[in-house]
C-alpha cells in the first residue's frame, strides 16, 4: 500500500493494492455500510465477466471502487465531494464552479489510483 499526505492530516488508510479483496478491506475500514454496494458491484461484474468472456466488468469494477478509496481515505476531501455534489444536485446556484472542482477530486483519485497501478506493475505483478 502507498500513502498519500493530505496537507497536515494524512490518510486514514495506505491506499490499497488494486484487487478486489484489497479494495473490500479499505472500503471496510473506511466506509463499512458500503460494503454492500461494493459486494453487489462486485458480483454483477463477476457475472458479466463470465457472460461475456471478458475481464472488462472486472477491470471497471477495480477502477469504480479504487477511485472511491482514494477519495474516502481523505476524510476532509471525502467531505467536500459530498458538499459539492449536493451543491449541484440542490441546483440552487450555478453549478460550474462546483463540477469543476469535483472533477479535480476525481482527477487526483485517478491519478492515485494510477501511480499504485505503477506500483505493482513495476514490481512485477
Amino acid at each position: 500500500m502507498s500513502a498519500q499526505t493530505d496537507g497536515p492530516y494524512g490518510p486514514l488508510i495506505p491506499m490499497p493494492e488494486l484487487t478486489p479483496d484489497a479494495l473490500r478491506a479499505a472500503v471496510a475500514r473506511i466506509a463499512p455500510s458500503r460494503i454492500p454496494a461494493l459486494t453487489q458491484h462486485l458480483f454483477e461484474a463477476t457475472t458479466n465477466a463470465q457472460q461475456t468472456q471478458s475481464l472488462a466488468p472486472l477491470r471497471a469494477f477495480v477502477h469504480s471502487w479504487a477511485v472511491f478509496v482514494a477519495i474516502e481515505r481523505h476524510p476532509e476531501r471525502a467531505a467536500r465531494l459530498r458538499e459539492l455534489e449536493r451543491i449541484v444536485d440542490a441546483g440552487e446556484q450555478d453549478p460550474a464552479a462546483a463540477i469543476g472542482e469535483i472533477q479535480g477530486i476525481r482527477t487526483m483519485a485517478e491519478r492515485t489510483m494510477a501511480e499504485r497501478e505503477t506500483d505493482v506493475t513495476w514490481d512485477g505483478r
